[in-house]
């Protein structure tokens, strides 16, 4: 049965707008783990788009689920982890222009600085996973990173018009991951209407999901939000309530 990670960086997206102090990430992650939430991810880029390092910093110290961090595999942003410490840290390619992360890490391209990430992140106790597509050449680069773990990228499926053939490829990249002794989470694009199949696929450990929950959010709130997608995730085939319950 898969855990439910949730992604507040749109949250922090909110604040930066105004430059101001609400909504705050860190009162919102309680209201999350109130929902059923197994842990909170954020993505702290090195432009500081949305989430801050003090955001991070604090949801360390009062998360009472786990801190998982995406970033870039940049010596800042590796320095950075070592300082915080999150119970996990999630590789992600990282470009400036994007309005979000578009497409999975290319590491037989970029192996030798994945690895010596992975290698300093690892050797401090920190459990890496590298964000990839559900290719097996980047997969078998990822068991040569080192690293411990993988997230699918799920953006094509989510934009899939008909979703079968990517869902073949997810369920693909799974099997094949765990014969290479990975561990195996996917998030991007998931959705209320297109999440099941995915938290369906054995293996599968954690779905990190962020935009369609907080879109959801400022409608029912956070904790309901929450509570509903972790209920489809665990329930397949339940009923999701309308918006006005």
């Amino acid at each position: 049965m898969a855990s439910l990670g949730i992604n507040l960086d749109h949250v922090a997206t909110v604040r930066q707008a105004r430059r101001t102090v609400e909504p705050d990430p860190v009162q919102l992650a309680a209201l999350a783990e109130l929902g059923g939430a197994d842990g909170i991810t954020v993505h702290l880029r090195e432009d500081r788009r949305h989430m801050q390092d003090r955001d991070v910093e604090l949801l360390r110290h009062t998360l009472r689920s786990r801190l998982n961090l995406e970033m870039a595999a940049t010596d800042e942003m590796v320095t950075t982890a070592l300082r915080v410490r999150p119970h996990q840290v999630t590789l992600v390619p990282e470009r400036r222009q994007e309005v979000t992360t578009e497409g999975g890490l290319d590491v037989m391209q970029e192996l030798p600085t994945l690895r010596q990430a992975v290698e300093r992140l690892q050797g401090e106790d920190i459990p890496v996973s590298l964000f990839v597509d559900a290719e097996a050449d980047q997969l078998q680069a990822c068991r040569a990173s080192g690293a411990r773990l993988v997230e699918l990228h799920t953006g094509a499926y989510a934009n899939a018009t008909s979703p079968a053939a990517e869902l073949a490829r997810l369920q693909a990249g799974t099997r094949l991951a765990h014969a290479l002794g990975l561990r195996v989470n996917a998030g991007h694009g998931l959705t209320y209407q297109n999440v099941e199949p995915v938290a369906a696929i054995p293996g599968m450990e954690e779905l990190n999901i962020g935009h369609t929950i907080v879109a959801r959010a400022l409608a029912v709130g956070l904790t309901t939000a929450v509570r509903q997608m972790k209920a489809l995730i665990q329930n397949p085939r339940q009923h999701l309530p309308a918006i006005e319950d």
